[in-house]
């Protein structure tokens, strides 16, 4: 196993790692800077696109370009002219929430989270942006959404509240979108202040998450069981995401400077998009938004 740092462009606060299969491109994005990059396998080619709010995630689309959640809501977002289009406001009025984490399901449907901006008081929802374009919330009384991914089935979803120091599961229903049966999948060590923040599932069905202000990478069992740790040059690492021609690849985003002065801070390779080589695992294609 080797890390690098793939690309080095300081992102603010570097969250969601996404790879295009098709295009053969990954994807990230800076949620404080207010950014959508893009780069080859190997980190050339960088490009970046703004976008006119802080941006919480994004997955590509079917029809092409991509849908974001920004704060205020769910907008489209065209790579070519660089616009973008509002589709809904899941929560028009909430000044102190924003959106933030979100992943696409095996049907096409875009589940997102929000977010308190001060991450103190469980302000935040989950909520499922369907392909028709239609809008679901799926659990409330949230501080931090961040982490959401699936099994391969796409029967359990997984997600976590970062600062209640546990990864949830969820029965998934396919044909609906419906989430229930929440329980604890796993508990973190939060003795050094870490938190869960970004994962992604192998093809073996183990999930990964970035523990951020940790430093640390967990891969854990489809029983909620540690398997694996690896321990990052950057404390501040935010999300993960499988990539590369073979899918076995592991890009991890990190922050330059914490969002809140309580939040530790990094050396000069914070804000880095590194890349993690042989492995011995491979990833699981993310799907598209299909509205």
């Amino acid at each position: 196993m080797r890390i690098e740092v793939l690309v080095d462009v300081k992102t603010t606060l570097g969250e969601g790692p996404v790879w295009d299969v098709a295009e053969q491109r990954l994807y990230w994005i800076d949620s404080l800077g207010c950014k959508v990059y893009r780069c080859t396998a190997n980190g050339r080619e960088v490009r970046a696109w703004d976008v006119p709010e802080r941006i919480g995630s994004m997955a590509l689309r079917r029809r092409g370009g991509a849908v974001l959640a920004l704060a205020n809501g769910f907008h489209f977002l065209d790579f070519k002219s660089g616009e973008t289009q509002l589709i809904v406001d899941p929560e028009p009025g909430e000044v102190s929430n924003r959106l933030n984490d979100g992943k696409v399901d095996r049907q096409g449907r875009f589940v997102v989270g929000s977010m308190d901006v001060n991450e103190e008081g469980p302000n935040g929802a989950l909520y499922r942006l369907d392909p028709d374009l239609s809008l679901h919330r799926l659990d409330d009384k949230i501080i931090c959404s961040n982490g959401p991914c699936w099994s391969p089935d796409g029967r359990t979803f997984y997600f976590a509240d970062s600062w209640s120091g546990e990864i949830w599961a969820y029965d998934y229903e396919l044909d609906t979108g419906s989430a229930s049966n929440r329980r604890t999948f796993a508990k973190l060590d939060t003795s050094s202040g870490g938190a869960a923040d970004g994962s992604t599932v192998d093809a073996e069905g183990y999930l990964w998450n970035a523990q951020v202000y940790d430093g640390r990478l967990i891969r854990y069992s489809p029983e909620g069981k540690v398997d694996r740790v690896i321990e990052m040059p950057v404390k501040k690492v935010t999300s993960v995401n499988f990539g590369g021609p073979n899918m076995d690849i592991l890009y991890v985003t990190s922050m330059s400077k914490p969002p809140l002065p309580r939040f530790p801070v990094d050396g000069i390779q914070g804000g880095s998009l590194f890349a993690i080589y042989d492995l011995g695992v491979r990833g699981i294609e993310e799907p598209r938004f299909g509205g």
